[in-house]
């Protein structure tokens, strides 16, 4: 179908946390939708009462979204209006949406977002860190090869963080670069919000030996010079080390190579497996 009477698909972004931070346009797409896909029926409907807003809620979660996405896409082309919220912030960022968007895409679909909350521009704003480079990663990777690269980037990092691992994390970081300045971001928009800056090491000491309480977002300034130049020798120490070299030797020879310090080479690329 196509044409004026082809229905949309409308993206809504909903509160991060305080509920009245949803907007007067957000609420008209909920209330003009024939159907709204979201990630938790239960919690988005806590929402809707919260406003009078009646509308039929759909599931769409990672779980189903493939199915859903066609269903959904069948509906569009019969002329319906979807509205697709996740639990909290902008759908397909770290939440699912990015299948249905693309077959709407695909179908030639019209496909409309709204502005709202955010939990990634919140922290970053709040964090005090510059903000004219950055780049959002998502959730962290566990292992810690994966991990150190992302913390040695050029511009300010924002991401999302287990409330178990902010700890180890903030470690791998002071490892790294004791002094590199970040900001762990705690329950933004809700009543126990806070926002801890400081220097990795002070925040490592901080949030060592007990997870943290509550969602986090975590934002980490930009690697210094040198701090990058060592994550790449450490990754070439590494790199020897799985061809045969001594892990001492290794960082030796590299240290010749970039003239950087052997021990903090060794210390570096230990520190990433």
């Amino acid at each position: 179908m196509s044409g004026p009477a082809a229905g949309r698909l409308v993206v809504c972004p909903t509160p991060i946390g305080n509920l009245e931070d949803i907007t007067l346009r957000t609420l008209g797409a909920l209330r003009e939708a024939d159907v709204v896909a979201c990630e938790d029926t239960r919690r988005t409907r806590k929402l809707l009462d919260r406003y009078g807003v009646k509308a039929t809620l759909v599931s769409y979660h990672e779980h189903n979204e493939r199915k859903r996405a066609g269903e959904l896409v069948d509906r569009m082309r019969r002329g319906d209006v979807v509205a697709l919220v996740s639990d909290a912030g902008m759908p397909l960022v770290s939440d699912p949406g990015y299948v249905l968007v693309g077959r709407c895409v695909a179908a030639g679909l019209a496909v409309e977002v709204l502005p709202g909350p955010s939990a990634v521009l919140a922290a970053l704003v709040a964090s005090g860190l510059p903000a004219d480079h950055w780049r959002f990663e998502g959730f962290l990777p566990r292992r810690r090869g994966d991990l150190i690269p992302l913390l040695t980037g050029p511009e300010t990092l924002v991401a999302f963080e287990s409330p178990r691992r902010v700890g180890a994390t903030l470690a791998a970081l002071a490892q790294i670069d004791p002094d590199r300045p970040a900001a762990v971001c705690r329950e933004l928009t809700k009543l126990h919000e806070e926002v801890v800056r400081g220097p990795a090491h002070e925040l490592a000491e901080r949030y060592a030996g007990e997870p943290v309480k509550g969602e986090v977002v975590l934002v980490v300034g930009p690697a210094a010079p040198a701090a990058a130049d060592r994550a790449g020798g450490a990754d070439a120490v590494r790199r020897l080390v799985r061809a045969g070299a001594k892990p001492r030797e290794a960082a030796r020879v590299v240290a010749e190579l970039t003239g950087d310090s052997a021990n903090a080479l060794y210390r570096a690329a230990v520190a990433q497996d």
